[in-house]
């Protein structure tokens, strides 16, 4: 049995409603253990077995189903997930001091080589974008709220959809994995 995490792209937001307790029943229906949301923006900590791609594809065929909308889904080990506990070294000072302000983006596929060119291009109230490994990292100093670096600009420039969690969801998520 492995512990996944996985992250529903932009639920209930737009009309897209998503109750994180019809999400663990479905979710517990499909075969899944020890399942636990975080907060209303599709944050999932579950047990089951299989790669983390046949658990996206089962997770967004079963959310298609029970909710009529398609959700890209984003999973991980949670193993994989210890990787994303540590942002970029430039991030350091920022993740300490205002770690809602620094976001983990996922891709459904790893990002183009050019996507931190592309974006950081774009970056004009003094954003900072780094790739490490197969995460996208932003580090927003005024916020994210007026970014130009918006959901739709991101995945254009990624080549995939993505999902964003700031540094305190990330540890947060990480925690429940690890309980």
């Amino acid at each position: 049995m492995t512990t996944f995490i996985a992250l529903l792209r932009a639920v209930n937001v737009g009309g897209r409603k998503v109750p994180m307790a019809d999400l663990r029943e479905l979710c517990e229906k499909e075969g899944f253990t020890q399942v636990q949301s975080y907060i209303q923006s599709g944050n999932l900590v579950l047990g089951g077995k299989g790669s983390a791609a046949a658990v996206e594809a089962r997770l967004e065929k079963a959310i298609a189903k029970a909710f009529g909308i398609d959700v890209p889904v984003m999973v991980r080990t949670a193993e994989q997930w210890q990787a994303y506990l540590t942002p970029p070294k430039e991030f350091a000072a920022a993740a300490e001091a205002t770690p809602n302000w620094v976001v983990l983006g996922l891709s459904k596929h790893l990002p183009k080589p050019e996507a931190v060119s592309i974006l950081q291009a774009r970056a004009t109230r003094g954003e900072t974008v780094r790739l490490l490994g197969d995460a996208l990292w932003v580090h927003y100093p005024q916020g994210i709220g007026e970014s130009e670096l918006t959901p739709a600009r991101i995945d254009k420039a990624v080549g995939s959809p993505v999902t964003a969690r700031n540094l305190n969801t990330v540890r947060k998520l990480a925690e429940l994995a690890m309980a």
